[in-house]
């Protein structure tokens, strides 16, 4: 999957709309983990830098088509500005004539960001009219947003069809680490899955049995696959609909000889609650009125020796119930063990919004080879489906497609200067454009 970027036209003096995905946390109107918004500074500087003129698009929580104040992207534009050391003001509203008039200011060199997209229901309806009115602020329509790819929506569809579109660097670099594990993955290949649920996982799973070497299943969803293989698993989370489905990727996994792993001894607790009683068990041994919470000790060592031999490693889904830290060991030690992993040459991928986290707060992120932007876009884009933010951006006609190439893997390497993902040289690149 090639398409054409924002490498491929002169952005210089135009106006560019750029989709971005700034769906990030806030806690008192801060803005608590800004690895989205760093993801997208490649593409900021670049435009920036060829003295371009930036509308930036994104949506934040779910307002359901209302004004909510706690969801103003104000904080947003506080952070991304320094970031960058480039002031970035937010309108009103993403409509109006306020807008129209502050577009109309901006000279090259210079961005703004417009309010919440879904302060207004016609962003998620994929209004034409809606879509038709973001579409008259610029000349040029760049999506950056990997994680809204999967959802046909006015500023990742609509406007699409209306300017010339293309991809930014970050959806670039997600579309060709996606597509690697798809296609083309260095041997042995494991998948690493957890999470609470396998029902949001099946596809996933279906899609790579025939890809991957082995799984390696921890997280609430293990304990359908421990059903399935006639274990009690006391009170923990249980998808009963779903053990039939266990039954069969249990049985395609051992029909392929893709080895399947799962825990041998479980942390349980009481409840699920911090500062519960707890203790480790065999994972064939999980007491009536207990919980399994976290993978035990011997699971981690387990799980360590089985991706020795790994080339490729994807990540996806914490390994317990890591958002109370009793019970994260497990996740905390697969994201350390991944990182070393990757330090001696293993291609690591991760995920998914909690083993994300912890790579993040663990201060690991930038030792994997690329941490994932997108939830449910790269769950989607792992099922093998189309996601229709990409589908809508042109491929990149058969005779570039060479010269692109490698043009992309020396920006991974950070050989070109355009395409960094050091935030620190970005920045420096976006404020000297400024």
């Amino acid at each position: 999957m090639d398409k054409l970027t924002v490498r491929d036209f002169d952005a210089s003096r135009k106006k560019i709309f750029l989709r971005v995905d700034f769906n990030v946390p806030l806690e008192d109107g801060k803005v608590t983990d800004d690895s989205r918004i760093r993801a997208a500074i490649p593409t900021i500087a670049h435009l920036l830098r060829q003295n371009a003129i930036i509308i930036l698009a994104s949506h934040l929580g779910r307002p359901n088509g209302k004004v909510v104040d706690s969801l103003r992207l104000r904080p947003v534009a506080e952070r991304l500005s320094g970031l960058i050391r480039v002031p970035v003001r937010v309108t009103g509203d993403a409509l109006g004539i306020g807008t129209v008039d502050a577009i109309a200011r901006l000279k090259p060199g210079q961005m703004l960001m417009l309010e919440n997209l879904r302060f207004h229901a016609a962003e998620e309806a994929n209004d034409a009219e809606f879509a038709k009115q973001l579409a008259s602020y610029a000349e040029v329509y760049v999506n950056d947003a990997f994680g809204t790819a999967h959802r046909a929506h006015a500023s990742t569809v609509g406007v699409a069809k209306l300017l010339p579109p293309y991809a930014g660097l970050l959806m670039e670099r997600e579309i060709s680490m996606l597509s690697s594990l798809l296609e083309a993955p260095e041997r042995p290949f494991f998948a690493v899955v957890g999470g609470a649920k396998v029902s949001g996982k099946i596809k996933v799973l279906e899609q790579l049995m025939e890809r991957v070497d082995g799984f390696i299943v921890g997280g609430g969803m293990a304990n359908t696959f421990l059903a399935a293989n006639g274990f009690g698993v006391g009170k923990s989370l249980l998808e009963r609909d779903r053990i039939e489905d266990a039954k069969r990727i249990l049985a395609a996994a051992e029909a392929r000889g893709v080895e399947f792993l799962l825990p041998s001894d479980v942390v349980v607790a009481k409840e699920v609650t911090r500062g519960a009683e707890h203790k480790v068990v065999p994972a064939q041994k999980i007491p009536n009125s207990w919980s399994a919470v976290d993978i035990g000790p011997a699971t981690i060592a387990q799980f360590d020796e089985a991706l020795a031999p790994a080339r490729t490693v994807l990540w996806n889904g914490p390994l317990g119930v890591f958002e109370v830290p009793t019970f994260g060991d497990g996740t905390r030690a697969m994201a350390r063990s991944l990182a070393a992993r990757a330090a001696e040459g293993v291609t690591v991928v991760v995920g998914g919004g909690d083993s994300v986290a912890a790579v993040e707060q663990l201060g690991l992120a930038e030792k994997m080879t690329h941490i994932s932007t997108g939830g449910g876009a790269s769950l989607e884009f792992l099922e093998g489906r189309e996601l229709p933010g990409i589908a809508v951006l042109p491929d990149r006609p058969e005779p570039q497609r060479k010269v692109a190439r490698s043009r992309a893997a020396r920006s991974r390497s950070g050989a070109e200067d355009h395409g960094t993902d050091n935030d620190e040289g970005a920045a420096a690149a976006a404020k000297g454009a400024a």
